[in-house]
């Protein structure tokens, strides 16, 4: 057998090569083809091997290659039979024949470098990698990635430590672009070595930040894992960075941006430090660059700002406090940073230090760098090391300290690139404020003139000590914050009065009381407890009628008597016990009664007051949360600049601009953050419109008398609060928006008790209102801002589609007759209310008739005989200037006549 294999064939037969494989591939294939063929050519089948024609096998394997995968292969012309078919074609392999033709396994393919798709497999296993190419490619990728880390760790070099901590100052400029100060310059920073950094001080930040800090190479993998995996989960974010990584960012990378390309540039310094430097350089070089707060850099500036002492002579406490402070200053420093964040007022911030200063003296311990003994004499609440309060800068001192750090706070807050105090704290920033340089001096002289003709401690100490002003001023068509008088100076009196201090508002809360009753009405009483706005009666000041009684009942909107918690009624009392009749909300607010507006709150829902408030730019955080009669009457205390802003609104007829104290921040001479004013409409045109000719009458006429402007028109409120412990004016002209507030108040962080002192006899004055100081300081402020501004007009008043209201117990006419009486009368009136004869029917106070003496003595008095809230005087009748009760009049029964009240000594028309 192995003899007629090896046999070459004697000659090459006629059409052998190529021609006689593709001929042979044509040909049937397998065992039957074969026996065929050996029958019809009388070949024997069987016992020996006939010499293969030229071309046969080896040419069919080739062409069975050159076909490849399902093709068919050539047929062998030996007389074994031929292999192939559609799995493969290949010689041999007939019965005892020689080879694996028929249905034997595939033929052999040519090698590839990359067996994918996979080569002789069919259906999904073509597509299946096998373990080879996949443990092939994991490793090609990991050795990729391992020559690519090689790489950029030989590229990246360490920065020069000198050129990355150097500090820039922070420039800030007046809305005219002259330069207002210039802060970070003189960096508060005192390098020192290891040896005087006490090793307290050290283990506490080992033990807070990073344990593994002495044996690692620079990076934690595993804090890094728990940082994705905690993130990952929805947890709270984590920092994965060790104390080398810190000291990398800090010292020694002046790109500070929150990028992967940076954090891999940190990533790969770090080891690299971690490498190269000893430990004790890297904590050295950390602890002498990381920010403490308060502008100090550095333990050595830290020690001296918080504790008067050289760093080497810290205990163990005060290192624990100040390594809390390394996770961030503004929410643990005690001194508190509400400007920045109102979370983080002091009481917050002195319950986060104390818990996390006790966590890292526990910490200490369990990890050995502090025995017990040792850790006891500061264990408990009571032996927390309280630090130094705070001192602010001498070139910061007036009222720059105040604009500085207001316009530092609202940019920390607002811009979208995460800018933080920190960032600020490394200087090379360039703040364009709002604040116009003119106006805050105004402003300022208008106050101190005050303190100097009127306030004097040494000769009434009880009465004039702690005397506090703050002020704002809106521009209304943008927002823009031009001047605040945040008080003395800001080298020693540290709370920004602009800002919200705590000081009631009082009754400049009412005109939002109003506004909410034209915008959304007030509710039906007989409507349900489901109430819409079918059911809802929009309001108008000159015909809506309200009870102005001293000690009124107060009563829900359906009529039933409020009761509180312990089912106490509520009895409204007036300033002075005034007693008024029946009263048009005008004249409510023109004499600042309380009684009509505490009822008027009820019958609108406290609901829609409160979003009046917001809507027109008060912060909702700033208003109590108690649906309580008198949360219209201003227990809520927004500060100078929302106050400010809110009555903004009105003056821009109803479209809100929120207040903002920068225009532009600009770092390395790029833009990195612009302001946009986007006004959005809140009240209508009419609602805005009416609201302003009912403040400019309260200035006309009213309680605001001594803010009247001689050249221009003006519209504003006065308030003042129970106890007499504030009093406020707000007031606006087309241009400017001004609030101005007073009260006594120990600043003081050492008194602990610390409240709103009341304000009687202070300056002299019997008791202080909202139209005594507080309307001088703005009358003199506005007169001198606005003196080279156009005069402007406000828009004329716009008519409201409203229905008469009678609320509070106001009497409302009876209706009047028709043809048709109705089965079922009518709780309102379908006719008007009365009006006097005026050439401005329903619109009290303006031009008047000369029979009009309702007219004629509401507009002739002086503020002390106006009674009321917030007018600084007294009243000897109850009942001056009022309405009476309206006494119906028939009318002819066309519907074309209209009942009329007794009004004045006239009575009916």
């Amino acid at each position: 057998m192995s003899e007629h294999r090896r046999r070459m064939p004697q000659q090459q037969p006629p059409g052998g090569g190529r021609a006689a494989a593709r001929r042979a591939a044509q040909q049937p294939t397998g065992r039957r083809s074969a026996q065929a063929r050996d029958v019809s050519t009388g070949s024997p089948s069987s016992g020996y091997e006939e010499e293969r024609p030229y071309g046969g096998r080896a040419e069919a394997r080739r062409a069975a290659q050159r076909g490849g995968g399902r093709r068919r292969g050539p047929d062998s012309a030996g007389p074994g039979g031929t292999g192939g078919g559609r799995r493969g074609g290949g010689g041999g392999g007939g019965q005892g024949g020689p080879g694996r033709g028929g249905r034997g396994g595939p033929p052999p393919g040519r090698k590839r470098l990359i067996d994918y798709p996979r080569y002789g497999k069919y259906g999904w296993r073509r597509w299946m990698p096998s373990w080879k190419l996949t443990t092939g490619l994991f490793l090609a990728f990991f050795g990729s990635l391992m020559g690519a880390a090689t790489v950029a760790y030989a590229l990246v070099g360490v920065p020069n430590e000198d050129l990355a901590a150097k500090a820039q100052n922070n420039v800030y400029y007046w809305s005219d672009g002259s330069q207002m100060a210039a802060t970070g310059g003189e960096v508060n920073r005192q390098i020192i070595g290891i040896e005087n950094i006490p090793l307290y001080m050290q283990n506490a930040v080992i033990s807070a930040e990073n344990k593994t800090f002495r044996e690692d190479s620079g990076i934690d993998p595993m804090g890094i894992g728990r940082a994705v995996w905690n993130m990952a989960k929805g947890g709270d974010t984590q920092g994965g960075s060790t104390i080398t990584q810190q000291y990398v960012k800090n010292n020694r990378l002046a790109d500070q941006s929150q990028t992967l390309s940076r954090k891999v540039k940190e990533l790969f310094i770090s080891i690299k430090v971690g490498t190269d430097l000893d430990k004790k350089e890297i904590m050295a070089g950390y602890l002498n660059t990381a920010y403490y707060g308060r502008g100090a850099y550095g333990i050595q500036a830290a020690a001296r700002t918080y504790y008067g002492k050289d760093a080497k002579d810290l205990n163990p406490s005060e290192c624990a406090f100040l390594a809390a402070l390394l996770k961030g200053a503004t929410y643990y420093d005690p001194a508190g940073y509400p400007e920045i964040d109102p979370k983080a007022n002091a009481a917050a911030n002195t319950e986060r230090a104390k818990e996390r200063w006790g966590w890292i003296l526990s910490e200490m311990v369990k990890d050995g760098h502090l025995s017990a003994a040792e850790a006891q004499p500061f264990i408990g609440e009571d032996k927390f090391p309280d630090p130094l309060p705070p001192k602010k800068s001498a070139a910061l001192s007036g009222q720059t300290g105040y604009l500085v750090s207001l316009a530092k706070a609202y940019f920390i807050n607002n811009n979208e690139q995460g800018k933080t105090e920190t960032d600020l704290a490394r200087g090379g920033f360039e703040i364009y404020t709002t604040f116009d340089k003119q106006k805050v001096t105004a402003l300022e002289k208008s106050v101190k003139k005050i303190y100097a003709d009127h306030i004097d401690p040494k000769k009434r100490p009880k009465e004039d000590t702690h005397v506090q002003f703050g002020g704002a001023s809106v521009d209304p068509r943008t927002g823009a914050i031009v001047a605040i008088y945040g008080g003395a100076d800001a080298t020693t009196h540290f709370t920004n009065n602009a800002d919200q201090t705590g000081a009631q508002v009082g009754s400049t809360f009412k005109p939002f009381v109003l506004a909410a009753a034209m915008k959304d009405g007030v509710r039906d009483k007989d409507g349900g407890d489901v109430q819409d706005a079918s059911t809802r009666k929009l309001v108008d000041p000159d015909t809506a009628r309200y009870n102005g009684q001293n000690k009124l009942r107060i009563k829900r909107y359906d009529g039933s008597v409020w009761h509180d918690e312990n089912g106490q009624e509520w009895l409204q009392v007036n300033d002075d016990n005034a007693s008024y009749k029946d009263m048009t909300l005008r004249e409510a607010m023109i004499r600042s009664a309380n009684s009509p507006y505490v009822q008027l709150g009820m019958d609108v829902g406290i609901d829609k007051v409160r979003q009046a408030a917001v809507d027109a730019g008060l912060l909702e955080s700033s208003l109590v949360k108690a649906n309580v009669p008198s949360f219209s009457l201003g227990i809520s205390d927004p500060s100078a600049i929302r106050m400010a802003g809110s009555y903004a609104t009105f003056a821009n007829n109803g479209e809100r601009n929120d207040p903002f104290s920068v225009k532009k921040v600009m770092e390395k001479g790029q833009v990195v953050y612009e302001h946009k004013t986007v006004g959005k409409r809140v009240f209508s045109t009419a609602v805005a419109s009416n609201i302003t000719d009912v403040l400019k009458d309260v200035v006309e006429k009213g309680t605001g008398k001594k803010a009247r402007l001689d050249d221009r028109d003006a519209a504003g409120k006065t308030g003042t609060t129970d106890g007499n412990n504030s009093a406020w004016f707000v007031g606006y002209t087309p241009q400017l928006s001004t609030a101005i507030d007073m009260y006594r108040f120990d600043d003081n962080a050492k008194n602990t008790k610390r409240k709103f002192e009341s304000m009687y006899g202070t300056g002299a004055q019997p008791k202080i209102h909202g139209s005594s100081f507080p309307s001088q300081i703005w009358h003199d402020y506005m007169s001198t801002a606005l003196k080279n501004d156009k005069v402007m007009s406000f828009p004329e008043p716009e008519d409201l589609d409203t229905e008469p209201v009678y609320g509070g117990g106001a009497v409302s006419p009876t209706p009047t007759p028709t043809d048709t009486p109705s089965a079922t009368p009518s709780d309102t009136p379908s006719t008007t209310p009365p009006t006097t004869p005026s050439q401005t029917p329903g619109k009290p106070g303006k031009t008047c008739d000369v029979w009009d003496w309702q007219c004629n003595t509401t507009s002739g008095q002086d503020g002390g005989n106006t009674s009321g809230n917030d007018n600084g005087g007294t009243n000897s009748g109850t009942t001056s200037g009022s309405t009476g009760t309206p006494t119906p009049t028939p009318t002819d029964t066309s519907g074309g006549g209209r009942p009329n009240g007794g009004t004045g000594f006239l009575g009916g028309g």
